[in-house]
């Protein structure tokens, strides 16, 4: 067991592990408390033995994981843990515990009482220990005074109001269900800039911001040694590296949580109503930008969805765990004598390990440079009219893209077979806990407030049609009670029919405060009227299909809101009312699904 922080469902009791917990509006008949005194303890027999945040919102108790002690979100619909005390040392689901000792220090013992984690609050005045509404754990003296919190020692995940500093880092997991420290860190490097790293068993390589660039060309600054940085409550990343970004539902009042997923992958998720998170940013849009997420020798391809490959001549170690490799199905050895030949697999390069570079060079002789170093491995060639070569010592962080304008050239044994032309048929990746996505997006997307305008006014668009799919879905359910969507259409429908306009307030999510168009969210509204006369959407639809089929394009600048003044990108407004003119098909299964419309968005 850890102590750790977790989110799950309102009937489901912690099991066997110790853990903190951070849950939201956590329902039950038991009784709750918010600090543990001097001298009193947790154990991990009693369910009832949780520490709860005022409010509600976390939990700190014991989690069956291995066992750990954690804290979570209360009203989340699975286990979200957010913070743990002994994440690589499991105790047993029996006899362990948490004590806050006599002597000051927060304690927590297996169960033959060896101490696996404690804080370093000995021979201190500590209290009690308090659970905050930030998800803060905390070890406070009798004046109130915090001598000891757990915000001082993130694990995977950030919570708003909590500072990253240069001796605090988040580390992500290993894997779905193991919360022990994976090999993906957020942190502060030693030239002050916020980065992203690898750091596996057998190498390491920094993958974000993009390693290509300087620090300018990253639009950050390494003149700032405070090296610090926090999301605050409404959604905001600010960094004392001048990196910063928004939630893309950005305002008060929304649980969230920043986290490194197993996956390499920083987010932010936002909590809905539903109880789901949904991602309102993340660092890297591109998947098979994340170094060794497909270990040693493997490839990372689009298929569309990202999946890894080993290359020919390569087979995986241990199927379904990616980080174990791609071993060589041959002997390599290194002597003059031994034949080899290359394997051209087009659009695939390895990022690191050149051996050599060389530039206005001929593939023939950067062939004979690797052929002739028996600690080449391969070397890739860029058409890009430079000659560019580069011998390869490792294949890591391989990944095959359509636009990279060159390809690797494999060195396997003459008389190895292999089946050319070479192709990449991906198996799954790791992929971060099923969640709703708002928005896939990077930071560029929020580096003038004219950026920001644009695209939180575009997908908002996208967003909008999103939620009346699921209305006239849910809608629709035959199910002879009335539920509260059902009631909100009715009653809906008969303001509109008695023509009060007031709904229209009510309806608007009350974070746009008033910025909106009134006849926009009414027509919105009516796209589920199923009167037989045509609607002023339905004559729009009408129209634009038939300006888009005669290639027409004045259409773009009557439709986009006057309040942009013109500063939009016709293509994007294009593909968003294509988008959404697909999405209001009559026949329901012609309606693109939300991975083809987030990716026609990428595009």
């Amino acid at each position: 067991m850890k102590l750790q922080a977790v989110t799950f469902p309102n009937n489901i009791p912690p099991l066997l592990t110790v853990l903190i917990f951070l849950f939201l509006s956590f329902k039950t008949s038991t009784s709750f408390q918010n600090f543990l005194k001097r001298g009193s303890s947790l154990s991990v027999e009693d369910s009832s033995h949780l520490l709860t945040s005022p409010d509600k919102t976390f939990t700190c108790g014991f989690y069956s994981v291995g066992d750990e002690n954690a804290y979570w979100f209360t009203s989340t619909r699975d286990r979200t843990v957010v913070w743990m005390a002994n994440r690589d040392r499991p105790v047993n689901g029996q006899g362990s515990r948490v004590s806050l000792r006599r002597n000051g220090a927060m304690v927590l013992t297996d169960v033959d009482g060896t101490v696996i984690w404690m804080t370093n609050t000995t021979s201190t005045r500590a209290d009690r220990a308090e659970l905050l509404d930030s998800g803060n754990l905390v070890l406070k003296d009798m004046e109130g005074k915090i001598l000891w919190q757990s915000f001082d020692f993130p694990t995977d995940t950030l919570l708003p109001s909590q500072y990253l500093t240069k001796n605090t880092k988040l580390v992500s997991r290993l894997g779905s269900g193991n919360f022990g420290s994976g090999y993906y860190t957020f942190y502060f490097d030693n030239d002050n800039v916020l980065r992203l790293i690898y750091d596996g068993p057998d190498t390491s390589s920094v993958y974000w911001p993009n390693p290509d660039w300087d620090v300018f060309q990253n639009e950050r600054t390494k003149y700032n040694n405070s090296r610090i940085a926090v999301l605050d409550v409404m959604g905001n990343f600010s960094s004392s590296d001048r990196f910063h970004f928004s939630a893309i539902d950005m305002g008060f009042g929304i649980k969230r949580r920043l986290t490194i997923d197993y996956d390499g992958n920083l987010r932010l998720y936002s909590l809905n109503v539903m109880g789901s998170w949904m991602i309102s940013w993340e660092a890297l849009r591109e998947k098979c930008n994340v170094h060794g997420i497909c270990g040693r020798n493997g490839i990372c391809v689009y298929t569309p969805e990202p999946k890894c490959s080993c290359p020919p001549g390569y087979e995986v170690t241990e199927p379904g765990n990616w980080n174990k490799v791609c071993k060589p199905k041959f002997n390599r050895t290194c002597s003059n004598t031994q034949k080899v030949k290359f394997i051209k697999l087009l659009h695939v390069d390895f990022y690191g390990y050149d051996l050599h570079y060389s530039t206005t060079t001929s593939m023939d002789y950067c062939m004979k440079f690797c052929s002739d170093d028996c600690q080449c491995e391969a070397f890739s060639y860029r058409l890009s009219g430079e000659g560019l070569c580069f011998t390869k010592s490792v294949l890591f962080n391989g990944k095959k893209t359509p636009n990279f304008p060159g390809s690797i050239y494999l060195k396997l044994p003459a008389n190895f077979e292999v089946s050319e032309p070479a192709s990449l048929v991906g198996t799954d990746l790791v992929c971060p806990p099923t969640v709703s996505k708002i928005v896939i997006g990077s930071s560029s997307m929020y580096e003038t407030a004219v950026k920001r305008v644009r695209w939180v006014y575009l997908y908002g668009f996208a967003i909008a049609i999103g939620a009346i799919e699921v209305i006239f879905f849910v809608a629709g359910d035959g199910d002879e009670e009335e539920t509260e969507l059902k009631r909100f259409v009715r009653e809906v429908e008969t303001k509109i029919q008695c023509e009060e306009d007031s709904w229209i307030e009510d309806v608007a999510d009350p974070r746009m405060n008033g910025k909106f168009s009134r006849n926009q969210v009414a027509t919105l509204v009516r796209i589920g009227d199923g009167d037989e006369e045509e609607t002023e959407l339905k004559r729009f639809v009408r129209v634009v299909k038939t300006k888009i089929q005669c290639e027409e394009d004045s259409w773009i600048e009557d439709i986009a809101d006057p309040r942009m003044n013109g500063k939009f990108n016709k293509n994007q407004v294009a593909t968003l009312v294509r988008i959404g003119i697909s999405c209001v098909k009559g026949d329901r299964s012609k309606r693109p699904k939300m991975d083809s419309v987030v990716q026609s968005m990428l595009e």
